[in-house]
């Protein structure tokens, strides 16, 4: 930054400060904000240009409208014809599951010129907001009379299903959906519309799409093309259907006008998107848990499972493919957690936890009222978490043992199928049989997406001797068994993990479906080591259930009642914390000081990725067209003036979390300049705290997006379909 740089971006700031203060308002609002939380806002004096009504009108068409829940992140409808911009990595799954060695369009990208040459996009849809009611009073009200923290928690979610079975029985047109916005305290329910033909329109080369890959994940500067184009399709009648050749594409109530000319530094942005979870308002016993047990064991599982993932994948292309989407969901999860230790740590959230919850508890005892209802609060919520933490190793052990090893989903599967089948009266088995295999081959094929033996031997011996390793008062009994029996753990488990792997004919999926599935006496007749096994973990965990869900019951009750007390003591009303429902957060286009003399700017250019290039870290690979462009300076008109360059990503100080991948960043006009698709390493300590001076999220620009689909990929009918002149 030169020094005439400098000094305007200060000036700029000191305006900024000068005229916040004399406007009364108060800026960088921390908070993810709920539909109904929208009004209580005054975005105009942030430095909303459009009426406020614009972005949520409940009794009209609002920019709320032409947002989407696309595969677990959140897009955008940006033509009337149903196309949809969200990230590269939120279409990676589906991109995986389309491509072959033979047409390896996740290495090589993807272009449909015609509505006919678009791909199918196994296993995503799309969800649309429709309406919200509150529903808190009908739910607590029939837990009113309830002490039994199991019962209680049990008929909050029967209330919440009930309720949303009879939202659905009144409007077979939408799916309903009751979430619970504060843990035992408040309840929406949600109707949505969804959308099941959704199809691959452009997804970039992957050295754009994901440039950087997991050296640049989390962090910044940034130089990722994180973008790519759906688009859903309903019947001709309209009504949404499965994928089929005669489908037509949708048209959104709303669609959002992309704005070609991007932003710039102290620009008011905001999003709208549906961040997934955050837990702000938690004691410090919560995040003392999260520290010393959930974040390190699955971060290092993880980084376990992709170096044996990665290996495997040596092996030829049809196992790389098959292996891409697992592996790339780990990297982004311990990446995302170890830079959550790393900031728990910097900012010591323990210890400022502690010191919150002291002052909570002398307000609780300082007040006769307070505290006859809530005296025993802070004490019953440490003796939980001191049961909780005492089995947490085994607990986490639990939680991750299917997901970690493919073959043991499918005997989770098979076993359970066959524990029903075995219920039914003899005369009703085939008919069983023959009404729920479909849903069984179903489940079975997910098991199978993600599998490769080489990989799931070595992961299963290695969740086996983590097990092991328990302490005697918290042990997994099906390992038990095994290591207890020899005085050489490892010898023991390898001739257990040999056994399974070489005995279970389910590692052949041809033979799983051709021959198991093919009546119900072949599968009811079929047993082997591995069945054994899964029924040892299935029967501890149900043997676990009834204490698990006393603590689940008592914890619901005790978060809610923190809640409660801790906005008597604050003063305040808290925004929810996140949790997968539609929200708005609002900031400035702004860098920032991650460390002494290190200010970040807010945009990242062209210009960067050629200079990453020269690292000889292939994640830095490019096209080689980007730099015979740049060279010849052909930006057409995408650059940035002040750049002189093509802007790629830029930093804004909103506040974000895992879902808002895709979401659409917004102007003071209400037009998408940018795809949200991260947040600084800094900021992956979000879902437990929020800071102004730290939280940074990172997007796209729309202006990169622009460039590459006109200049790289000669996607000019796409620049067409939403209004863009070139």
């Amino acid at each position: 930054m030169n020094k005439k740089t400098l000094i305007t971006s200060l000036l700029t700031c000191s305006l900024l400060t000068v005229g916040v203060l004399q406007s009364g308002y108060k800026p960088w609002e921390e908070g993810m904000f709920p539909l109904s939380e929208i009004h209580k806002l005054d975005l105009k004096k942030a430095g909303l240009k459009i009426n406020q009504n614009e972005i949520y009108n409940p009794n009209g068409t609002s920019l709320v409208d032409a947002l989407v829940n696309v595969g677990g992140c959140t897009g955008s409808f940006i033509s009337n014809q149903g196309l949809i911009i969200t990230n590269h990595h939120c279409a990676f799954s589906a991109v995986q599951l389309a491509s072959t060695p033979e047409h390896d369009y996740l290495t090589n990208g993807f272009v449909a010129a015609t509505h006919e040459q678009e791909i199918e996009a196994k296993g995503l849809t799309c969800r649309i907001t429709d309406s919200y009611e509150d529903v808190s009073d009908r739910i607590l009200g029939a837990v009113a009379q309830i002490t039994d923290p199991s019962s209680r928690l049990k008929l909050i979610n029967d209330a919440m299903k009930n309720i949303a079975v009879e939202a659905e029985k009144k409007d077979p047109s939408i799916q309903a959906e009751v979430s619970e916005m504060f843990i035992g305290k408040t309840y929406v329910l949600f109707k949505y519309k969804t959308i099941q033909d959704v199809r691959l329109v452009y997804v970039p080369n992957r050295q754009v799409g994901e440039y950087g890959g997991e050296t640049d994940n989390w962090v910044w500067p940034r130089h990722t093309g994180d973008f790519s184009f759906m688009r859903a399709y309903v019947s001709p009648d309209g009504k949404p259907a499965k994928y089929a050749k005669n489908n037509i594409p949708y048209t959104p109530k709303k669609f959002l006008k992309v704005n070609p000319n991007g932003t710039n530094e102290e620009d008011f942005v905001f999003i709208l998107g549906y961040p997934g979870r955050t837990f702000r308002h938690r004691p410090a016993q919560f995040i003392e848990y999260q520290q010393q047990f959930v974040l390190p064991y699955v971060s290092n599982l993880y980084d376990f499972q992709n170096t044996t993932m990665e290996n495997a994948g040596k092996k030829d292309k049809a196992t790389e493919i098959k292996l891409a989407t697992r592996i790339k969901r780990n990297a982004n999860v311990l990446k995302n957690y170890r830079g959550k230790l790393q900031g728990l740590k910097g900012i010591d959230l323990i210890s400022q936890k502690k010191t919150e919850d002291a002052a909570l508890a002398k307000f609780i005892n300082n007040n006769v009222d307070v505290k006859a209802r809530y005296g025993n609060l802070m004490s019953d919520i440490d003796n939980l978490y001191k049961l909780i933490n005492g089995d947490a190793k085994r607990d986490l052990w639990l939680t991750q043992v299917y997901n970690s090893t493919s073959l043991l989903g499918v005997s989770k599967n098979i076993n359970a199928f066959k524990m029903a089948l075995d219920a039914q009266p003899g005369n009703q088995k085939e008919a069983f049989f023959n009404q729920n295999k479909p849903r069984l081959k179903q489940f079975l094929a997910g098991n199978y997406e993600a599998y490769d033996i080489d990989a799931d031997r070595k992961i299963f011996k290695k969740m086996l001797m983590d097990a092991a390793q328990f302490s005697s008062d918290q042990p997994v009994n099906a390992v038990a068994k095994i290591s207890n029996k020899s005085t050489d753990q490892e010898k023991a488990i390898d001739d257990v993990v040999n056994n399974i792997f070489g005995t279970t004919k389910l590692k052949d999926t041809a033979y799983v479906f051709n021959t198991l599935l093919a009546s119900a006496k072949s599968i009811s007749a079929y047993s082997d080591p591995l069945l054994s096994f899964e029924k040892d973990i299935a029967s501890q965990i149900t043997e676990l259930k009834p204490e698990k869900d006393r603590r689940d019951g008592v914890l619901n009750k005790l978060m809610g009642d923190y809640v409660n007390v801790k906005e008597k003591f604050l003063k305040k009303d808290f925004i929810p914390d996140a949790n997968s429902t539609l929200r708005l957060t609002y900031g400035y286009v702004r860098g920032y000081w991650p460390a002494d003399a290190s200010y970040m700017r807010p945009y990242t250019t062209i210009k960067g990725i050629l200079e990453k290039g020269t690292s000889g870290n292939p994640e830095f690979d490019y096209p080689a067209q980007i730099r015979a462009l740049w060279e010849a300076k052909d930006f057409g008109p995408f650059a940035k003036k002040d750049l002189k360059d093509v802007p790629v990503a830029f930093l804004y100080n909103m506040d974000t979390t895992g879902g808002n991948s895709g979401s659409p960043v917004m102007n003071a006009q209400g037009e998408l300049i940018g795809v949200n698709f991260d947040r600084a390493y800094g900021a992956t300590i979000n879902d437990y705290a929020w800071n102004e001076s730290y939280s940074r999220s990172i997007g796209v620009d729309i202006r990169y997006v622009l460039w590459v689909a006109a200049k790289i990929d000669k996607a000019n009918f796409l620049l067409k379909e939403i209004g863009v002149k070139i």
